[in-house]
């Protein structure tokens, strides 16, 4: 994970109803969408990341938001946060668009590591 730069690639906001969170977020901050998927996920522009707004069928977090890290290889990336104090909530498993896990951080912190599939 180190030998790579690694990114935020979206910060994920799950919400109990995709369709009012867009209308939400884009008449209040007047974000872009991006991306949409039904009632299980939106993406929005919020400049140099991603809102990721996850419909319950999407909530891989229990509810929490959670910032989102792109990377070439989660297994790996996984290795190195456990070595590193962090744990893993939900081992890597294969979503509708990528590869994803979730763990936390040495501090309770839930975060989300992704990459290609």
């Amino acid at each position: 994970m180190k030998a790579d730069r690694v990114k935020i690639g979206n910060v994920l906001h799950p919400v109990a109803d995709v369709d009012a969170a867009v209308r939400f977020y884009t008449d209040i901050f007047g974000l872009a969408t991006k991306f949409v998927d039904g009632d299980r996920y939106a993406a929005l522009d919020a400049g140099s990341t991603t809102l990721a707004l996850t419909g319950p069928s999407e909530d891989v977090t229990g509810g929490v938001p959670a910032a989102s890290f792109k990377v070439s290889d989660v297994a790996s990336a996984l290795a190195v946060l456990v070595r590193g104090g962090g744990s893993v909530v939900r081992e890597p498993e294969h979503g509708p668009h990528e590869v994803r896990a979730v763990a936390r951080d040495p501090w309770g912190n839930t975060v989300v590591i992704y990459g290609p599939r």
